[in-house]
């Protein structure tokens, strides 16, 4: 079963949000997506400054075997990005939850964080992919 942190918030499309105290949040693929996508070769994200909508596309996970369009769970202005993944984007593998993370964004609406999932829905709809 993949991991699954109670304290983030969920995109079906499993990309996760944490929530920061200072109105940003943190995006990452989850567990399951890089489970999914095997040896993470390439991820392409949004430039500083860029803005980004909940739901829609914001880059591209690539590894040996597909590419996966990277969803954001948040609209709002992307305020930083994990530039280690430049250099070693199989940190995306090695530690989603972490090491791993794909960018930030100043939320610019945080009643959407009312239609993402939480980590028992998350579940559930990983246990209905099964």
């Amino acid at each position: 079963m993949s991991d699954i942190p109670a304290d983030l918030k969920y995109l079906e499309t499993h990309q996760w949000a944490r929530i920061e105290g200072d109105g940003t949040a943190t995006v990452g693929i989850t567990d399951f997506a890089q489970e999914q996508l095997g040896d993470v070769v390439y991820i392409g994200l949004p430039e500083e400054g860029d803005s980004v909508r909940g739901g829609e596309e914001a880059g591209v996970a690539e590894s040996v075997k597909s590419a996966s369009d990277v969803f954001s769970p948040v609209s709002g202005e992307v305020v930083a990005i994990n530039e280690v993944l430049e250099e070693e984007p199989e940190k995306v593998n090695e530690d989603p939850y972490g090491e791993g993370w794909l960018f930030r964004v100043k939320l610019s609406d945080e009643g959407e964080l009312d239609s993402l999932l939480d980590d028992a829905a998350y579940a559930e709809l990983l246990a209905e992919q099964d």
